[in-house]
């Protein structure tokens, strides 16, 4: 299990990557979703969280269009008909409401998962 550690001025939050369900875009801020169904907002741009994932030994999340992150480990439906993403797994004990994401982006995502080979 690998640790995200975030620190600004005022405040650290230290939080297991296995726990994040997704990030979204919201301004100049994110919101980070984690499997509990709490939210956090955080004094960061999305490319932050985009940058800080990269370097991870074991990146399971994957940009979705321009707004959101997603933990792969978590996706469960991906609906191109009404555009929605909706979140599944025996670590999610909050309720994590599925998202409304562009269709082209819910294609890129579909077709990246579908290529993907292994157990992940």
């Amino acid at each position: 299990m690998e640790w995200l550690r975030i620190s600004t001025s005022n405040e650290l939050v230290r939080v297991a990557t296995d726990e994040i369900v997704y990030v979204r875009a919201d301004g100049n801020y994110s919101d980070l979703v984690l499997t509990s169904g709490k939210s956090h907002k955080m004094t960061f741009q999305l490319h932050y969280f985009d940058e800080t994932f990269q370097l991870l030994r074991h990146n399971m999340f994957v940009r979705v269009g321009r707004s959101l992150i997603v933990n792969k480990r978590y996706i469960y439906v991906i609906n191109l008909t009404d555009h929605l993403l909706m979140f599944a797994g025996q670590q999610i004990t909050g309720d994590i409401k599925p998202l409304q994401v562009s269709r082209d982006s819910l294609k890129q995502l579909k077709e990246m998962l579908e290529k993907e080979k292994g157990n992940e």
